[in-house]
């Protein structure tokens, strides 16, 4: 194991034996480092707020960060308003709850401290504060067309990516599932990473965000919109989850592997954003939105499922996610046998982190099944998988995952 965290003996991956595809790579302006949360109120100021709105929710505000934040914009010269009532998987009528809270208050900037759930509900209200309507007539790709107010994202938990993606995940609470909205507009200006707020979280947010992020490093590498500039970050990323989820977990005091930890949410962030995702996110949406469960432990149950499912059909790019896991010292190892490996690596990191073994566990019945592999077949995520999926090649995931 390096001093960094990563295991020793990994490969960078090979070229790819044609040209690579013309690229685009969103990506945000990051500030990383413990005590970097101060750099919010900077941020704010820079891009011209005066009441910027910060976003957060109940559990963050018991930990005290948006206090330190708060008066870091106070003594900035700023008159912030909070908003927190976000819960888990943010649902459509919160995100309109919370426009509202910004248009009676005058807000400009829009400040998100939290997980996934606080980011993704925070570009929610700036989007509808630029474009108006319900926050559903936004599902898809750049459905949004005017500007929305300036972002910036403080992440507390160590997996998700949003604060530098240019995704907005929100559940319509109708349908009980996830709708995705992907738009350049949602990439925020400034993403500010400070590892300290790594350690309020609890362990089963620990381990669902980090399942997370490995999930997204995984599915952007063989993602059929992957690129060179994508290709670093996802391997880089799933070295860092293997290399130090489980160590967050046993010795949570441990600063070197939460800092480890913020930058594999961060390049799995960079990964997924650019190169987007796969079966697994796209089932895991449909589950969460059923059920509202936790999202990375959805990810952490499905995604040995679909590495065999893709390993069948496209297995080469599997040996260098091997490597990167430390999983064999052979360069050469068949594709094939390196997407078992990993495979039973993910489920291995699972168990160690606490993560039930099947879908059953999760409330999840054998009835829900058509339900959720129709709605799979809609959602945005899937067209980039590496495999062509039918509607009962889901079902069987569905069915093997539970």
């Amino acid at each position: 194991m390096a001093s960094d965290g990563v295991p020793t003996g990994q490969l960078s991956p090979q070229p790819d034996p044609v040209p690579p595809r013309l690229a685009k790579f969103h990506a945000p302006e990051i500030v990383f480092g413990s005590g970097a949360l101060s750099e919010g109120a900077h941020a704010a100021v820079r891009l011209g707020g005066r009441r910027p709105l910060l976003v957060t929710d109940p559990g963050l505000m018991a930990a005290g960060w948006p206090d330190e934040l708060l008066a870091q914009l106070r003594d900035a010269g700023l008159r912030p308003q909070v908003w927190h009532d976000v819960t888990p998987n943010p649902k459509d009528h919160e995100i309109a709850a919370g426009f509202q809270h910004y248009l009676a208050e005058g807000c400009d900037v829009v400040l998100g401290l939290g997980g996934g759930s606080v980011i993704d509900a925070a570009k929610g209200i700036a989007l509808l504060a630029a474009n108006g309507g319900s926050i559903l007539d936004y599902e898809g790709v750049d459905k949004v067309t005017c500007p929305i107010p300036p972002l910036v994202m403080m992440p507390s938990t160590s997996g998700t990516g949003a604060d530098v993606s240019q995704f907005c995940i929100v559940t319509d609470t109708a349908r009980r599932t996830k709708i995705t909205i992907i738009g350049r507009a949602l990439v925020p200006n400034v993403s500010v990473i400070d590892p300290r707020l790594l350690t309020t979280m609890p362990d089963e947010l620990n381990a669902a965000t980090g399942l997370d992020a490995l999930t997204h490093g995984v599915e952007a590498y063989v993602s059929r919109a992957h690129n060179p500039l994508t290709d670093n970050h996802a391997l880089h990323a799933i070295s860092l989850v293997n290399g130090n989820l489980a160590r967050t977990m046993h010795h949570p005091g441990d600063s070197a592997a939460r800092t480890c930890m913020a930058q594999a949410a961060l390049e799995a962030g960079l990964a997924f954003t650019n190169a987007i995702l796969g079966a697994t996110h796209a089932m895991s949406h449909q589950v969460g939105g059923l059920l509202d469960l936790p999202h990375g432990v959805v990810n952490g149950v499905l995604l040995p499922h679909v590495i065999r499912f893709n390993g069948a059909a496209e297995p080469a790019r599997f040996r260098a996610i091997g490597l990167a896991m430390g999983l064999s010292p052979r360069a050469d190892i068949p594709g094939a046998e390196a997407a078992e490996l990993v495979a039973e690596e993910v489920r291995r990191l699972a168990d160690d982190v606490g993560v039930p073994k099947g879908l059953a566990e999760l409330g999840v019945s054998e009835a829900d099944v058509p339900r959720l592999a129709e709605f799979t077949m809609a959602d945005a995520c899937l067209s980039t998988n590496p495999r062509s999926t039918s509607v009962a090649d889901i079902e069987a995931l569905f069915r093997a995952a539970l």
